[in-house]
């Protein structure tokens, strides 16, 4: 069975301040809560967009993980493209170099935009709430 281990940052590799510098220092995708309470890891992700001039485009892909009970994923949000290119390599480039707080920024509006009615309680209040009472 593999298990993980600690990489300590590497400051040599990037500007943590970045998506993608984030990710080089660190050697894991960047993680935030959301409005809504969830967790979410963030991936860049580069896809056709069907135009010839710019044939690439590049998102963000918001994994938002369960908050109690069963580990893993529990769904994802994802951006419009937020650049366009002509290679897979400028698009991710592009994004790669948005700054956190700008990755943040745009994690809340994609989940306020896809949260209507959704819980906003926080993780740590979920599960005291699920907890069998003790009287």
């Amino acid at each position: 069975m593999h298990h993980p281990r600690f990489v300590p940052p590497d400051p040599d590799k990037g500007d943590a301040n970045t998506i993608g510098g984030y990710r080089a220092v660190h050697d894991r995708p960047a993680a935030f809560e959301g409005p809504d309470g969830l967790s979410y890891s963030v991936e860049i992700v580069a896809d056709r967009t069907g135009d010839a001039e710019r044939p690439w485009g590049a998102y963000l892909l918001f994994v938002r993980w369960h908050r109690t009970g069963e580990q893993g994923p529990s769904g994802h949000l994802e951006t419009d493209f937020l650049t366009r290119g002509t290679s897979e390599r400028e698009v991710l480039d592009d994004v790669a170099r948005l700054p956190l707080s700008a990755v943040k920024a745009l994690l809340d509006a994609c989940v306020t935009a896809a949260g209507a009615g959704a819980s906003t309680r926080r993780w740590w209040d979920a599960m005291r709430d699920d907890e069998p009472d003790a009287s």
